[in-house]
């Protein structure tokens, strides 16, 4: 779960045209359960993708 600021801010941002995410994971759900961080192994994927107009989905794995 993220923090209700940072998942304000991704909303907004959700909303927007011509922003588009890396997907994103749980970074350690043990002793950071609310901590998300992005996947590096989907970022030239995402940029093809964004070029073409499309977000990679799920956005959260």
């Amino acid at each position: 779960m993220l923090y209700l600021g940072n998942a304000e801010s991704i909303g907004k941002l959700l909303d927007k045209r011509n922003f588009y995410f890396v997907p994103m994971k749980q970074d350690n759900p043990i002793t950071k359960p609310r901590s998300v961080v992005f996947d590096p192994t989907y970022i030239k994927k995402t940029l093809e993708n964004a070029l073409d107009g499309k977000q990679i989905q799920p956005m959260l794995l």
